[in-house]
Parts: C-alpha cells; sequence; structure tokens
C-alpha cells in the first residue's frame, strides 16, 4: 500500500500546485514574474537558433506566416481553436466562420481556423509554438529576418519555385515573397526542414510526423478563402494579414502587428467573471514559459451548490492534472487524476452526513480505499502494483504480502485469518450506501467516466486532450 499512497501523495501534490496556479489568476491576469519588476525574458535567441525555430513555416504563403506568428503568441487560444474544430467537424465555409467570429480568440487564432492543418500542428507541438510567439513578441524583426534568410536557402538550392500553387518572386536580394498563385486559394506546403534548405536544420520541440523525405515542396487540396476576402473573422484580402518584410513585423488591418499585448516576456494569463440573480461564475487560464506549463480553471455558483473544475498541462514534461469538485447541501463530490511518464492515478471521494470515503488506482495496478463513518468508525485497504494487500479497520491493521495474512499486534505481525468484510470491506467501499464506484445516490461514475469525463483532457468546450479525437493540447 505504501506505493499507492506514494502515488497519491503525487496526485494531491500536483493537484495543490495546480490550484494555487489558478487561483493567482483572477486578482491580476499577469503572474508573479511580472509583478517583480521582470519581464521574465531569457537571453535574446541567435540567428542559428532563430533560423531552426521557423523552419518549418518559412515556407508559407506570406499572410499564412503572419497568422502564425501571431497566433503562436496566445498558445492556450490556438488550443482552444484546435479543440473546437476537433468537435464541429460539420462546420465549414461562411458556417465555420460564423461559428468561429463569436469566439473570444485573437483575429490571428481565428484565421488560423480555416486551416486545420495548421492550426492541428501548433497544438500538437505545443512547445515549439509557444517559443516562436514568444520569439516573436520579443524579436519581431529578427523573427522576419530568418524567416527570409531560410527562403533565400532554400531558393539558392532550386526548393522555392513558382508553380500552380504559390508564385515566389524575389523582390530584392534579401526579400522573398511567396503569395498564393490564385488569391482565392491557398495551399499549405508541406516539406522536411533538414532538408529543403540545404542546411539539416532540426527545430526543438517539433515534429511533423510524416514528411516529405525530398527537399521539394509538396501541397495537399487547397484552401478556398473566397469567402474570407471581404475580410470578417478570417481575413485573407487586401488589408488584412500580410507581413512588412522591411518594417521588420506581422501587418494586420493596415497596421503592424505584435501579437499579444499582455506576453511580458511569455507571463500571462487571463480571467472573466459573471454575476446574476441566481449565482456566479468564474473563469481564469494562464500560460508560465519559464516552466511550459498552462493553467486553467472555472467555477459555478448557484443556491444549489457550487462546481468547480481545473486543468494543468505541461508538454515539456508531459505533467497532466486535472480536479473536479462539487459541493450541494447533501455533500461534496471530487475525482482528480495526475499522470506523468505514463503513469497514471485517479483518486475520487464523497462526503456525505453518513461519511466520508475516499479512493485512488494507479494505472500499474495499484489502488486503495478508505472511509470513515458518522459514528466514528473507519477503515481502509488497498493492493499494491505487485500486489501486496493492506487493511486497516478501527485501529487494527492487516497486510498480506505472499504467505497469508497478518495482524499488527503491537509491533509485531502475527498469522491471522482473512479480515471478514465486515472488518473493512464494508466500511471501505461505503458510507453513503452505494459502492465507490457504483453511483447511485454517491453521485460518482465509473473511474473512466468519471476521470476522463467533461473535465478531463479530452472533453470540454476547449478541453485540453494528449490524444486524437476532441481534444486540444494533443500529443
Amino acid at each position: 500500500m505504501k506505493a499507492v499512497f506514494i502515488e497519491l501523495r503525487k496526485s494531491l501534490a500536483c493537484l495543490l500546485s495546480l490550484i494555487l496556479v489558478v487561483a493567482t489568476l483572477p486578482d491580476g491576469a499577469l503572474l508573479q514574474a511580472q509583478q517583480a519588476g521582470g519581464s521574465g525574458q531569457g537571453a535574446p535567441l541567435s540567428a542559428d537558433e532563430l533560423n531552426s525555430l521557423v523552419a518549418p513555416i518559412a515556407l508559407y504563403p506570406d499572410a499564412l506566416v503572419a497568422q502564425v506568428l501571431g497566433a503562436a503568441t496566445f498558445p492556450d487560444q490556438v488550443s482552444a481553436a484546435n479543440n473546437f474544430l476537433h468537435q464541429n467537424p460539420s462546420l465549414q465555409g461562411q458556417q465555420l466562420m460564423n461559428a468561429v467570429d463569436v469566439q473570444p480568440w485573437d483575429p490571428s487564432v481565428k484565421a488560423l481556423t480555416q486551416f486545420p492543418s495548421v492550426l492541428d500542428n501548433m497544438s500538437k507541438n505545443l512547445s515549439w509554438t509557444s517559443a516562436l510567439g514568444e520569439a516573436y513578441s520579443t524579436q519581431p524583426s529578427n523573427v522576419m529576418t530568418a524567416v527570409q534568410t531560410l527562403r533565400a536557402k532554400a531558393y539558392a538550392a532550386g526548393n522555392l519555385q513558382s508553380g500552380s500553387q504559390i508564385t515566389v518572386v524575389q523582390q530584392s536580394p534579401q526579400t522573398i515573397v511567396i503569395q498564393p498563385t490564385n488569391p482565392q486559394v491557398v495551399y499549405v506546403p508541406a516539406y522536411n526542414p533538414a532538408v529543403v534548405y540545404g542546411t539539416p536544420y532540426v527545430t526543438p520541440g517539433y515534429s511533423t510526423g510524416a514528411v516529405v523525405a525530398t527537399g521539394l515542396l509538396a501541397f495537399g487540396a487547397g484552401i478556398a478563402v473566397g469567402a474570407a476576402m471581404s475580410g470578417g473573422c478570417c481575413g485573407w484580402g487586401y488589408s488584412y494579414w500580410g507581413c512588412n518584410w522591411h518594417g521588420g513585423a506581422v501587418v494586420y488591418g493596415g497596421g503592424a502587428y505584435y501579437g499579444n499585448a499582455a506576453w511580458h516576456g511569455g507571463y500571462y494569463g487571463s480571467s472573466a467573471s459573471a454575476y446574476g440573480p441566481n449565482g456566479s461564475a468564474h473563469y481564469s487560464q494562464g500560460y508560465n514559459p519559464s516552466t511550459g506549463t498552462y493553467a486553467r480553471g472555472g467555477s459555478v455558483s448557484t443556491p444549489y451548490g457550487t462546481t468547480g473544475a481545473a486543468q494543468a498541462y505541461n508538454p515539456n514534461t508531459g505533467a497532466y492534472a486535472q480536479t473536479h469538485q462539487t459541493s450541494n447541501a447533501y455533500g461534496s463530490y471530487g475525482n482528480s487524476e495526475y499522470s506523468k511518464n505514463g503513469n497514471t492515478a485517479y483518486s475520487q471521494h464523497q462526503t456525505t452526513a453518513n461519511g466520508t470515503t475516499g479512493s485512488v488506482q494507479t494505472s500499474n495496478g495499484g489502488q486503495a480505499y478508505g472511509a470513515s463513518g458518522k459514528n466514528g468508525n473507519s477503515a481502509a485497504a488497498g493492493e499494491s502494483a505487485n500486489g501486496n494487500k493492506y487493511a486497516t479497520a478501527n485501529g487494527n491493521q492487516y497486510k498480506n504480502t505472499g504467505s497469508g495474512w497478518e495482524k499488527n499486534d503491537n509491533g509485531s505481525w502475527n498469522s491471522v485469518q482473512k479480515p471478514s468484510s465486515g472488518s473493512y470491506g464494508d466500511q471501505a467501499k461505503s458510507s453513503g450506501g452505494s459502492s465507490t464506484f457504483g453511483g447511485g445516490s454517491s453521485g460518482w461514475q465509473s473511474r473512466a467516466d468519471s476521470s476522463r469525463g467533461s473535465y478531463s483532457r479530452s472533453g470540454g468546450s476547449g478541453g485540453w486532450s494528449r490524444g486524437g479525437g476532441g481534444g486540444g493540447y494533443r500529443r
């Protein structure tokens, strides 16, 4: 049981950290590094580092480069928008534009919803997206120079040429412009950054999955942007998205565009609250580039009770945590999940007038259950990943490590008969007349439902995901 409780402590520690992160957001939108008077920025990236960073998108058409650089300064919104597309696959064309236009996203993020493959790739490579966004926010002219440097390399190598998909124009020795050959159809080039430039650039934190093996550009189906030519949420026409190569910045709406105004070296957050006669709702989200952690949480309060959820995810380490808690006149209930390095711990609890029950399960097979009744009786039972079993009941301790059951008598373990279910099992399973996972009056779902439900990493509106389906933060 020791291993099980270690996993439980890890889970609780992570969730407490998550709650602390989220709790700082409503009062300030920006995180503590900004309050300390520093920008949070690290040393400026070198030319070679910037070249590697922009290599995956340098050969995109100018307007698409502009949209990617702008959206990269809002990595949380990139994830939310990507999740929105997965949850609404039937939306296309003008319907999609109308649905996106009402979302609280930056115009650059809204524009990328017209290019789901680009948005999905940015969401799958969040550490790269975040680094690209911070680089553009803090070194915009250097980033633009890096794009032109790589275009010149691909052009000189014969791998960047005009065709039916793109038109390439070398306006000066320092400036190469890439535009759609048909202004109303945009093709997204696919290429191998380690080959196309004649220099094997490797981008940290970035993986395209299947890429073309040669240095030639490949193109999928064209994206019709005719409906967006007049502007709206996803403007593509004149005076909308573009690149001012001489001014060293992205252009949007006829002026220079530098992305997230709240970046301040990468530390940023946002929050919102709503109040009405029947209750209130609160939401917060934030990003910390020094740790690579994204966190968000929300809660709703009514006269009937309160429910809240929070999530945190670090794409650099793979650590993920989520919690969902509810309280009402009948008690409090909740479930949480923590995972890292392929190991996951799930926990659930409920407290009612009859007492409290709690449980934890780990992906490697460990599990534990505990309960305390309204009359002061208590019990716990557990099994470690290697099959060792442990139990306590009203002060008595039992274990079975493969040689039969033993009881702790003042520090000495003596063999005993298997403890009866009345000693610990029923109490560990029920303090309110329902089993730990059985639902019923407790309101608990199965482990799979409760730990991966609407507040877990693959659900909700803008939920975070680590796999396929409808996820946002997908790896």
